[in-house]
């Protein structure tokens, strides 16, 4: 099928394929991909709004027997420079950021294989006692839950429900990079297969756990190895609905031993034009103004991105090009052509 065609398919409100998806990337026009996907998103929101939120990332350890050959920011197991926040630790970073408007909690650290489950329990907990019940707390990537799981013996289903009882709302898709297994067992060979990722993630959304999906490119990976990675996602979303967003972002070079290939930005804004068209059951797209910078995280905002996931309180991992404040937010949107609206981390707009 001709690229015109399939971009008339998907603006009409049918599904493309995945084999339609990779035509679009290898032979579709920058111009019209680009724009087929504005009109969908302007079709699904406000063409005049983007929204924003605001939430404090907390590394509560750096330890991590993972070892994925991009991170830069892990310990190994015994390291003398590794730590593990306790749980007033943790409560302190979260009044630090309250003060500075933020409301919502995203806890990620790696797999240490020295803490034991009952300290991921009582650390949510306590927040939850400390900041109250509407205090949102994202916690935990599909890696670090198949760890809880294989800690404790206990059925993954067990865990996340244990998880979501302390006060976990919502979970992160992190650790996904590319959802493929050749990839997967180059860049990260401890991680876990697809398969695992699927099921925790899976098993999260049936549990009452919503949260987001994305897809980090620009390794070794092939064009049809990124849009499987979509095709995965977007099967997983019609079994559970549990994503409600996804977000596309770029490696950054981290480390020696991780091959990165330098992503041209007219390659990213195709990506995630060809992300809104094809998630037909996915309702936001965001721009990750973290790792693209503002320049190209304006322009995304016309390629189909509907909103930023900025503003980000400490970032650890990544090196940031993110916005640091509610100001900054609001002033890059507006100058980007929008009016900010502020949302939280289930997409409910607040003002």
């Amino acid at each position: 099928m001709a690229t015109e065609d399939i971009l008339k398919k998907s603006v009409d409100g049918e599904r493309i394929t995945a084999d339609e998806a990779l035509e679009l990337y290898n032979s579709g026009d920058f111009l019209e991909v680009v724009s087929a996907a504005r009109k969908i998103r302007n079709r699904l929101h406000d063409p005049a709004v983007v929204t924003y939120t605001m939430f404090r990332i907390v590394n509560y350890t750096n330890i991590c027997s993972i070892d994925c050959s991009f991170c830069s920011f892990h310990e190994s197991p015994g390291s003398a420079s590794g730590t593990v926040l306790s749980a007033e630790q943790v409560i302190e970073k979260m009044r630090a950021a309250e003060l500075m408007g933020a409301d919502q909690l995203f806890l990620q650290g790696g797999v240490n294989p020295d803490i034991p489950f009952d300290y991921y329990v009582n650390v949510v907990q306590r927040v939850k006692e400390v900041f109250g019940r509407g205090i949102h707390i994202r916690a935990f990537s599909p890696c670090e839950i198949l760890a809880m799981q294989r800690l404790t013996g206990r059925s993954l289903r067990d865990v996340v429900r244990e998880l979501k009882r302390a006060g976990v709302d919502s979970v992160p898709g992190a650790g996904a990079e590319i959802l493929s297994d050749r990839m997967r067992n180059i860049l990260s060979p401890r991680k876990g297969s697809v398969a695992d990722w699927v099921k925790v993630m899976e098993t999260c959304h049936e549990e009452g756990l919503p949260g987001s999906g994305n897809i980090v490119f620009g390794s070794c990976e092939n064009r049809r190895e990124i849009v499987e990675h979509l095709r995965t996602v977007r099967d997983l979303q019609d079994r559970t609905n549990g994503f409600l967003a996804f977000i596309p972002w770029t490696f950054q070079r981290q480390t020696q031993r991780f091959p990165v290939r330098d992503v041209p930005a007219h390659e990213y804004l195709k990506v995630l034009a060809i992300c809104r068209l094809f998630f037909d059951n996915i309702p936001h797209i965001e721009a990750s103004i973290l790792v693209l910078g503002r320049g190209t995280g304006s322009i995304a905002l016309y390629a189909g991105a509907d909103d930023i996931s900025s503003v980000v309180i400490e970032e650890n991992v990544l090196k940031s090009h993110g916005l640091a404040t509610e100001e900054e937010a609001c002033r890059f949107i507006q100058e980007s052509g929008f009016t900010p609206v502020r949302r939280d981390l289930l997409y409910k707009k607040l003002r």
